[in-house]
């Protein structure tokens, strides 16, 4: 089911609960195997149950990793289901509706993207997701129609290899270098500038990492007016302070 008409946005909803909550704060839940007692679905949603009620009340978003839980098959889907579950039970009990971002980072093209779009919008009920933009915007328009929902595309990741590809210097196109000093940009800020044009019904925000403040800075240049998801802050070594020096719009 595809949703039309006037209706609140995703980062409309995510500011109102960034101000009831005082934070920024987006809590990743990623029940890596080395981190639970069993590996087992069950016990990869114990662990995500016990943040959830601990962070809660600090939390502007939650952030399952998929992978962590499709590693467990069908039990792993139906353990997700019940941690985004719970996510809606403290929401209710804070009074405050606190967003589910599914970090996925799907990317295909838009056949399967829809199946995508289905799965994580209408069967697991999150609030948005995190995508790979690098099959262009017919891979991401199938997600885009949920007007209601969000998506972070990944533009500047906080993984040691992300300049294998992201730091590729490219040519942008005419119009773009009449508005710009570089004749030549990192893909990454390309990525920035497509996804602030694409950003017409305003759902659409940046993955960057928190490790690399430089380019957090440039991204910001290039897309001042979008929502930044920004991991990388603690064990991989991504500075908070920088990080907010250089995102916050």
């Amino acid at each position: 089911m595809l949703y039309t008409g006037n209706m609140e946005t995703f980062f409309t909803f995510l500011e109102r609960r960034v101000d009831d909550c005082a934070s920024l704060l987006c809590i990743g839940l990623d029940p890596h195997v080395s981190d639970i007692p069993f590996p087992t679905a069950a016990a990869a949603r114990d662990f995500c149950l016990r943040l959830v009620k601990a962070t809660a009340p600090y939390a502007a978003a939650f952030k399952p990793n998929a992978a962590f839980f499709e590693v467990f098959g069908a039990e792993g889907w139906d353990a997700l289901k019940q941690v985004i579950e719970a996510v809606a039970e403290e929401s209710a009990r804070l009074g405050s509706t606190i967003p589910v971002i599914l970090d996925a980072k799907r990317g295909d093209i838009a056949s399967t993207a829809e199946a995508y779009a289905k799965s994580a919008f209408e069967n697991l009920g999150v609030h948005a997701i995190t995508l790979s933009p690098y099959l262009g915007k017919d891979s991401i328009d199938p997600f885009l129609a949920y007007k209601e929902k969000g998506v972070f595309l990944l533009c500047k990741t906080s993984n040691p290899g992300a300049g294998d590809l992201q730091d590729l210097l490219v040519k942008p196109q005419t119009s773009e270098v009449l508005k710009t000093s570089e004749v030549y940009a990192p893909l990454y800020i390309h990525v920035a500038k497509l996804a602030q044009r694409w950003n017409s019904g305003d759902n659409i925000g940046l993955v960057v990492g928190a490790t690399q403040p430089e380019a957090l800075r440039r991204v910001r240049a290039a897309a001042p007016e979008l929502w930044f998801l920004v991991p990388g802050v603690g064990a991989q070594g991504g500075d908070l302070a920088a990080a907010l020096r250089s995102g916050l719009r």
